[in-house]
């Protein structure tokens, strides 16, 4: 446990900003479950296109935070566009 007032000030903030990044986390993972989920079940590609890019938003958005780092945002963004083109291709 902290002993000192800047110690507790500390734990207060990284409490604080756990709980931000932690929500953060939850929207990227869900933004890229409704994708997949969109990927499996509709064949429209309007639809995937646009899940698509609510996905790549909600992924940048985390990086640019600092949330998630800047490379894995974007490893993450490629394979969602590859599968993402592979299902369009697969449904001409």
């Amino acid at each position: 446990m902290a002993n000192t007032k800047s110690a507790e000030k500390r734990n207060r903030q990284a409490q604080k900003r756990r709980a931000r990044n932690v929500n953060v986390r939850t929207t990227v993972k869900d933004a890229v479950k409704s994708l997949r989920e969109t990927l499996t079940t509709t064949k429209d590609a309007a639809k995937t296109g646009e899940a698509l890019k609510a996905a790549t938003r909600t992924i940048s958005k985390a990086a640019s935070k600092g949330v998630i780092h800047k490379r894995a945002a974007s490893r993450r963004i490629s394979r969602l566009a590859k599968a993402t083109n592979r299902a369009k291709a697969a449904a001409k």
